[in-house]
């Protein structure tokens, strides 16, 4: 591989079965994320994407990243072009950004665990303003195009009569009920990627904890905790997707929580892969 990764330097962790590529200057971002029996990064790599903020354009890059939500331009696209500061840790590192505009502190906690393709990544967000902010902890992750993305639905009662609605699916104002890469299923839907240039974004609550994207022979699998008595953005999501013809998002969300000064919050996700 290259020194770097489209212009930019980067760190890595690597074992037997995974590479996972970090920028060092930029994000935090999770550029890379190679299973090494492919040869292939899963990650999408987008570095010419940029999205307008008031503060000048945000630039995606392509792979992992943290925002909070709920989304604006003001607060979400605020660029991270440099200012990461690395910090190696057992087994990994922590990877730390002090948020201007906002006052948050953004720290990505990235460890790879030695004997297996499995990596643990803790996303902390603290306030450091002098004044209370709302939000909700964002972790999105672009994937590279040719696979299906899986988005497993609760097909369970949630009261003990079984009377109440278990499922909702959310949609954004550019998307379609007759998207061709849209696949509801009973047990899953499934967001199948193709070259279409035109936008789709879905969400819903998911109780079942986990997301995965199937690629060749591989799959690729975010797992994290759902917190069904708390309240969450995006009309009650903690699962969404969006996609065009450059890579597809699987995005989880946590909370929506109010930090006073000094506080911090968590969402945690375990990466894994199998066949």
């Amino acid at each position: 591989m290259d020194e770097l990764y489209h212009g930019q330097p980067f760190g890595r962790l690597e074992n037997n079965h995974v590479i996972i590529d970090y920028l060092t200057e930029a994000g935090p971002r999770i550029v890379r994320f190679v299973p090494k029996a492919l040869g292939e990064n899963l990650l999408a790599e987008t570095p010419d994407y940029e999205l307008p903020s008031p503060y000048g354009p945000f630039h995606l890059r392509g792979g992992h990243r943290l925002w909070h939500a709920p989304e604006s331009s003001a607060r979400t696209y605020v660029p991270d072009d440099s200012g990461v500061v690395v910090d190696v840790v057992e087994g990994g590192v922590r990877l730390t950004y002090d948020e201007p505009h906002t006052g948050i502190r953004k720290e990505l906690h990235l460890t790879l665990q030695p004997d297996a393709p499995v990596a643990h990544l803790v996303h902390r967000f603290t306030n450091t303003n002098l004044w209370s902010v709302e939000l909700a902890p964002w972790a999105i992750t672009q994937m590279r195009m040719g696979g299906t993305a899986v988005f497993p639905q609760n097909t369970e009662a949630i009261d003990p009569e079984g009377l109440q609605a278990n499922r909702h699916l959310v949609l954004w104002q550019y998307s379609r009920w007759d998207d061709p890469r849209l696949v509801l299923g009973e047990e899953a839907i499934e967001i199948v990627t193709q070259p279409i240039a035109a936008p789709f974004k879905m969400g819903y609550f998911n109780r079942v904890g986990w997301v995965e994207y199937r690629y060749k022979d591989v799959v690729f699998r975010k797992e994290f905790t759902p917190q069904p008595d708390r309240p969450h953005v995006d009309m009650n999501c903690n699962t969404e997707t969006y996609t065009n013809d450059r890579h597809i998002e699987l995005e989880t969300l946590g909370p929506l929580v109010t930090l006073a000064p000094g506080e911090t919050v968590e969402h945690v996700e375990r990466w894994t892969l199998s066949n």
